[in-house]
């Protein structure tokens, strides 16, 4: 009997081993029978891929289903030939596109693939133009032209966005209108030391303009070798935000300088270089432009190129060229996918060492405790000036301002696991990311990146300084600040000197600005009026106090001329009251989350006065204000086991006018809330929306 006993006991082991065995396999690293797409009520695509192939092909189907007419839309612009399918409106993006070379290079860049590699950008190629064939009505008429995509596409997409939009701005060289407002960012990383669970904490926060290719679309991709989450650009082949079970990171917009524009000195028909003439480099290319009634007129376009670059300006004896980093190293997208696919620190920094990515700050933590601040970057590496001089125009007559190399890895600011505890960035340079200071501004070159630290940045590193625990509910509730840390700094200056210098107006404006709360909430009265008051402000000649690195959280300060000051005040008090009956409009009445046909009481704000909830507005046609930036995805991630994750995508996972996932999300944003992310298969199954399994597609 006790033989049997312990026969039953060992086939229950066995047993059991074996269940956990074939569990085991279904995850991480296991094939699928079929690949499949499971979509959650949010019309988010968790991608389960029976090999890395068929993982490409159903994100390139994904992003079609949710994204489709924007999607070739934008690959049509960065093909250069946007004119030739829809007219003269898209004739300044085509020259920018192919004044910069972009189709040119993507095709150089696909041919750099590797082999693995370059069948991945053809799969999700592949993904795509078989989603528009099974699906031809999904696709607006005008935007066909652009099909059958091609994986070299994807790189002239990668490069329009990545090198020639948040590398360099066409707006600030070209003069070209691009979507309103500043790209920014957030993000925090958490040490198991200050984290209430024990546990490592991230949080993504994004601040991009909500349009064009700026928006973020949400998925999960398992496959062999693969279990992340997180976000990507639309029109991008990886997840470019990402976490997985057992690490995670985010990026910010650094205060980093990757290119240059050089004063040419013009001679007959070449430019002055080292005490000769050059001749330029000329290219002669024919742009087609559709006109309105369907015919294709050609405009020549004549690209010349100095050893610095194009020249994007030619007048009055002179010219200006353009340099920017980044048009040597084509693996961004395979980095970022390893990134993804890492499972420690180690394998993770070894990804990024290859410093294929031209910019972005990384803010990583892992489920070990880990925490890393990178600014990241292709850094030129210059031979004179400080960062305001190569943000300026440079001779390009000489040899000794023409940059060829960039700093390797080992060079870039960079600080792992500070005595702090926590790592912050809020679009600050490195030197700010926490306190004690870890990374030291002096024992880098002076052109590596400026020195500031603005009221949003302080604000963050503030919330994060005071709380010696923090939980995961708290990072969220911190996240969504909307404490005006400029009125922190500046009311205990403007109160005073309004109840001494104004009149009955600024009196009663004073009073309003006494009784606020200080944030731009919902109900929040007195943040239109401080918020009016302080865009008129120069803020270069505001303060009494400027900024010091002696005082970096605490400057600048103090009214430099009260009297002026209240003055502006008065001024502004007579514009609200008149545009809106009343000094103390809450906040949510002028401020509207506005987009597609949801219209709801807004809340946050711009980042320059300090607020940490960024929602940038913008003037709508009834004198009040709708989001065109800011908050967009929005993930606060806790590395427990399994790991978790809240997040938010403002403006839905979808643009095509039939989902219903446009507009979703943005009650949630108006509550400031984020909502759960299933990333565990059973989790995912249990808010199903909708089954695809792909047995086969395409080839």
């Amino acid at each position: 009997m006790l033989r049997k006993r312990n026969r039953n006991r060992i086939l229950s082991c066995v047993l059991s081993l074996l269940l956990v065995l074939i569990l085991g396999s279904q995850t991480l690293g296991s094939p699928a029978q079929n690949t499949e797409i499971l979509w959650d009520t949010y019309g988010i695509p968790h991608i389960y891929g029976k090999d890395t192939t068929g993982a490409f092909r159903a994100f390139g189907w994904a992003q079609m289903q949710s994204h489709g007419n924007l999607l070739l839309r934008l690959y049509g612009q960065a093909r250069g030939r946007a004119a030739e399918y829809w007219g003269e409106e898209y004739i300044d993006s085509d020259r920018w596109v192919l004044t910069m070379g972009v189709p040119e290079r993507a095709r150089s860049w696909y041919e750099a693939q590797n082999s693995s590699f370059r069948s991945y950008l053809d799969a999700f190629a592949e993904g795509i133009n078989t989603y528009a064939k099974e699906n031809p009505d999904a696709i607006d008429d005008e935007v066909e032209v652009v099909l059958p995509v091609k994986g070299e596409d994807i790189l002239s997409h990668l490069q329009r966005v990545l090198n020639f939009s948040f590398v360099v701005s066409p707006q600030r060289v070209a003069g070209i209108s691009t979507p309103e407002s500043k790209a920014g960012s957030n993000g925090w990383a958490i040490a198991p030391k200050r984290s209430a669970s024990g546990n490592a904490m991230l949080l993504a926060n994004p601040h991009l303009p909500w349009s064009d290719f700026y928006l973020w679309y949400e998925a999960q991709i398992t496959a062999p070798g693969i279990d992340a989450y997180g976000a990507s650009l639309v029109g991008i082949p990886v997840l470019t935000i990402a976490f997985n079970e057992n690490l995670g990171w985010t990026h910010t917009v650094n205060t980093y300088d990757g290119w240059d524009a050089y004063q040419l000195e013009l001679v007959d028909d070449g430019y002055r270089f080292d005490d000769k003439v050059r001749p330029f480099e000329t290219k002669n290319i024919s742009l087609k432009v559709r006109q309105k009634d369907g015919t294709l007129r050609e405009e020549p376009l004549i690209v010349k190129s100095s050893v610095h670059g194009p020249v994007v300006s030619e007048k009055e004896g002179q010219a200006t060229a353009l340099r920017v980093v980044g048009l040597e190293q084509p693996g961004v997208l395979e980095q970022w996918w390893d990134m993804a696919r890492s499972q420690n620190l180690a394998a993770f920094e070894k990804a990024l060492q290859r410093l294929q990515l031209p910019m972005f700050t990384v803010m990583y933590a892992d489920r070990e405790g880990h925490i890393m601040h990178l600014f990241n970057g292709q850094v030129p590496v210059r031979e004179q000036g400080d960062f305001q001089y190569w943000r300026g125009i440079i001779p390009g007559n000489t040899s000794k301002t023409l940059w060829t190399k960039i700093h390797p890895y080992q060079d870039l600011p960079r600080v792992i696991d500070p005595p702090s505890g926590w790592l912050q960035n809020a679009n600050d340079p490195p030197w700010t990311t926490t306190f004690p200071v870890a990374i030291e501004s002096d024992k880098y070159p002076s052109y590596m990146a400026p020195r500031f630290m603005d009221f949003r940045a302080q604000s963050s590193a503030r919330m994060l300084d005071e709380d010696e625990k923090i939980t995961l509910d708290e990072m969220i509730e911190y996240k969504h600040s909307t404490r005006m840390e400029f009125a922190d700094r500046i009311l205990d200056d403007l109160i005073p000197a309004a109840r001494k210098y104004g009149g009955e107006l600024a009196q009663r404006a004073a009073t309003i600005l006494e009784k606020w709360d200080r944030q731009a909430n919902t109900d929040s009265r007195g943040a239109v009026l401080f918020a009016a008051w302080a865009q008129e402000l120069d803020l270069d000649k505001a303060f009494s106090q400027p900024w010091s690195e002696d005082s970096p959280r605490n400057t600048p300060d103090g009214l430099a001329n009260p009297q002026d000051a209240v003055k502006l005040l008065e001024t502004v008090a007579q514009k609200v009251e008149k545009a809106y009956g009343k000094l103390d409009v809450a906040w949510g009445e002028v401020f509207r989350l506005k987009y597609g046909n949801v219209d709801l009481p807004g809340n946050g704000g711009d980042g320059d006065l300090g607020i940490f909830r960024v929602i940038n507005f913008a003037p709508s046609e009834d004198g009040k204000f709708q989001p065109v930036a800011g908050d967009s995805y929005v993930a606060a991630i806790e590395f427990s086991k399994p790991v978790k994750a809240m997040a938010v995508m403002s403006y839905g996972n979808a643009s095509q006018p039939d989902s219903t996932h446009q507009t979703d999300q943005l009650e949630l944003v108006a509550k400031k809330q984020l909502r759960p992310v299933w990333h565990i298969r059973e989790d995912v199954e249990a808010h199903l929306e909708s089954r695809q399994v792909f047995s086969r597609m395409g080839k």
